[in-house]
């Protein structure tokens, strides 16, 4: 189920955005997303660690989480990666944010924390081509954006993805072509 939620901090301009045709299917793929920008850059990603380290959650993230109550105050800590993921170009076609809650990096999921520069695509899709998720979709200044609460063998991480600017120019180049 998809539901298009717009922050309260957009603008109205943004809250005048109609989602485009051809990002639709990327923002709603229940699939690897990995595996359709690797497609269609026609070559493996290059991932770029902007960010890697523990970060408490906000409240919002909290929230997202599905924590409630007295825990709303508690502090939670996560480890929160950051990277930009490159085709076929200079510039980077995603901005992306990993959130693990310390809780979910146990058993299987510990390896979460040692991706380096491998596409966590690579290790959530790995066995299965779907996964269990809520997803939000939004406009934000940086592009168009959709961030996803999966449940991988029961463990909860919430992945943020920005398509930025040079991605949707290689999408409008090739419906020119």
């Amino acid at each position: 189920m998809l539901s298009i939620i717009l922050p309260k901090h957009t603008s109205t301009l943004t809250l005048n955005r109609t989602l485009p045709a051809n990002l639709a299917d990327w923002l709603t793929t229940d699939g690897s997303l990995t595996a359709m920008l690797e497609a269609r850059a026609g070559q493996p990603l290059i991932v770029k660690r902007t960010f890697e380290g523990y970060r408490p959650l906000s409240l919002a993230q909290k929230k997202q989480f599905g924590l409630s109550g007295v825990n709303l105050n508690r502090p939670v800590l996560a480890w929160v990666r950051e990277v930009l993921l490159y085709g076929n170009s200079d510039e980077p076609w995603v901005q992306a944010q990993s959130i693990f809650p310390l809780t979910s990096l146990r058993g299987e999921a510990k390896r979460l924390q040692y991706l380096q520069g491998t596409p966590i695509g690579y290790v959530l899709f790995k066995r299965q081509t779907t996964l269990p998720n809520s997803r939000t979709i939004c406009y934000t200044p940086e592009g168009w954006r959709r961030q996803t609460l999966y449940d991988w063998h029961g463990r909860k991480l919430l992945i943020g993805e920005t398509f930025l600017p040079a991605f949707e120019q290689n999408l409008s180049h090739s419906m020119l072509d």
